[in-house]
């Protein structure tokens, strides 16, 4: 099947998918469960692509397994956050609810199907990827499997400790500045990163594979300027004030270092 057929397809999947979603979020009064939907649709669309693609079957259904693990678990990950704090509402959809309020369905509708295309765009290493035709392993496939299995554990690690530290009441109103979060303000936002570098090394040696490229540079503009890294410091210097300021002085926004020495006050 035509690759710019298979991609028509899954964007039809995924509109209708997202627009049932829409009918839940206003039943349930929780617009926040479209990052949900977000999370496990790629994990939809990498199945249909390895289902109907005409590239070798064992790569097909290798990087079609492994987005799917990415995805549930990701997914997975966002509904036990989000659904945690029903029906409290992530503060970017109630500022969605304030700025949208004229025209808020309609608004909100063209949000939910622009999700549903940003699946299918950033999808494109998956297409090309599952398309290949050479009947062996590559050592690239090889890097890009390892580089998987890092990024999946990076950043599930990440999760894990972020979790556990908020976990613990002693440190309400901390800032979270132990294992990973001590090399990283980021760690979560790094691995999820160079999960779409490992896709894009599976899609580089396709026809048109450097397209591949174009979800993790997007992933990577996201995370550093738009919804990742800005708005998500931008709530912890509200809620942390000066503690979180004195940790973006000593550790590093996103690839993971070692962290700087801070100069103690003079007596």
């Amino acid at each position: 099947m035509h690759p710019l057929l298979l991609a028509a397809i899954a964007l039809a999947v995924c509109c209708a998918v997202f627009t049932a979603f829409l009918r839940v979020a206003r039943r349930l009064d929780n617009y926040g469960i479209v990052d949900i939907v977000w999370s496990y649709a790629f994990g939809l669309v990498a199945l249909l692509y390895a289902a109907l693609a005409s590239g070798w079957a064992p790569r097909r259904w290798l990087v079609a397994a492994l987005v799917t693990a990415w995805s549930l678990r990701l997914g997975t990950y966002l509904y036990r956050r989000v659904m945690g704090h029903h029906p409290e509402e992530d503060g970017r959809y109630k500022e969605m609810r304030t700025r949208w309020a004229a025209n808020f369905n309609w608004e909100m509708f063209k949000f939910y199907q622009f999700q549903a295309v940003s699946v299918v765009i950033l999808a494109t290493p998956f297409l090309l990827a599952l398309g290949r035709p050479e009947s062996a392993f590559t050592a690239l496939d090889y890097a890009a499997l390892a580089l998987f299995a890092v990024s999946i554990a990076g950043e599930s690690l990440a999760d894990a400790q972020l979790s556990t530290f908020k976990k613990d009441p002693a440190n309400k109103g901390k800032v979270c500045d132990r294992g990973l979060w001590s090399a990283s303000r980021h760690p979560n936002y790094f691995f999820v990163w160079l999960t779409w570098v490992s896709f894009a090394l599976f899609a580089l040696p396709a026809a048109w594979g450097w397209l591949g490229l174009i979800a993790p540079a997007a992933i990577l503009y996201l995370l550093l300027f738009v919804t990742g890294i800005p708005m998500t410091e931008e709530q912890s210097l509200r809620s942390r004030g000066d503690a979180y300021r004195a940790y973006q002085q000593r550790v590093s926004p996103f690839v993971p270092w070692f962290p700087k020495k801070t100069s103690s006050p003079s007596p």
